[in-house]
């Protein structure tokens, strides 16, 4: 949606993104461990793959069932020799993928709400457009323009979906961990994304595979998911330049959730109309230039 002097609400994008089931990438990444997990090696028995298979195939479900949840979140992206970091926390609906977050985006805080698939956000001070202190994405419609969504958590139909798609020989069991006091089972998997929705399409921006790592708890529960992008953009779309001869760009993406405090109250309302301004057309004449 911008570069320079816009990177706060681009990443904060990208957070919105993973929490409402939408990709919208930009900001920055290099790699990471993906946070305080430690614990014991793998199996690797035919038996043990078929139960992991069973068990990450079940985990949106069983998840999903708890209703809500406390979540953390950390994005890390990289693109052109920069990096930058995302993080947030709130509570997420995990039936319809509602969320109230609080981002820090390059020591800056913002406030974040999805509703219906629809963004909210409160922009620092002195950023707002229009003198109103929030502005509003409609998260489906930049999908639609997008012919691709994300896979993620937060998003039942695409969740779904990827379940379906996960075989034995695509789920490895890696060990046990311990993730918030909590005992896991972690289970590195990768997808054949053409088996996703609009799985072509996905397919040229992500490439033929996406991996991901989950940690199980002993209820079958997700506990940390960690999903790992390279996103390709067409060639002469990152900056000032339109120069078609520039090879095409590559952005990593390193996104991790963690989930506790399943079934904790939440209430998401959206602002007063009055006080949005609505960003939509924007981010869709953005999504042209880059397509």
């Amino acid at each position: 949606m911008g570069r320079a002097g816009n990177g706060t609400r681009v990443c904060a994008l990208g957070v919105a993104g993973v929490l409402a089931g939408t990709v919208l990438v930009g900001c920055g990444d290099g790699g990471d461990s993906g946070g305080d997990a430690q614990g014991s090696p793998a199996k690797t028995s035919a038996g043990a793959r078929e139960q992991g298979t069973r068990a990450v195939r079940s985990a949106y479900d069983r998840t999903a069932e708890e209703d809500t949840a406390k979540v953390r979140l950390k994005v890390r992206t990289s693109a052109q020799g920069t990096s930058q970091t995302a993080n947030g926390q709130g509570v997420v609906d995990l039936d319809d993928g509602d969320s109230i977050m609080t981002l820090t985006v390059q020591g800056q805080q913002l406030e974040q709400r999805v509703i219906d698939q629809i963004l909210y956000q409160k922009m620092p001070k002195g950023q707002a457009p229009g003198g109103k202190p929030w502005i509003k994405i409609d998260l489906g419609k930049v999908a639609a323009q997008q012919g691709a969504g994300d896979p993620s958590m937060s998003d039942p139909a695409q969740s779904a979906a990827y379940a379906k798609a996960i075989t034995d020989k695509d789920v490895t069991e890696k060990g046990t961990a311990t993730i918030d006091g909590v005992k896991t089972t972690h289970y590195r998997v990768s997808v054949d994304v053409a088996e996703l929705p609009n799985g072509d399409t996905l397919r040229e921006q992500v490439g033929p595979t996406l991996p991901m790592d989950v940690w199980l708890d002993d209820e079958g529960r997700m506990r940390r998911q960690q999903i790992d992008m390279t996103v390709t953009s067409p060639a002469g779309t990152q900056g000032s330049s339109t120069d078609a001869s520039s090879a095409p760009e590559k952005i990593t993406v390193r996104t991790v959730m963690d989930f506790t405090d399943f079934g904790t109250e939440m209430e998401a309302d959206a602002p007063p109309a009055g006080q949005v301004t609505d960003m939509t057309g924007k981010a869709l004449e953005q999504g042209k230039r880059q397509s």
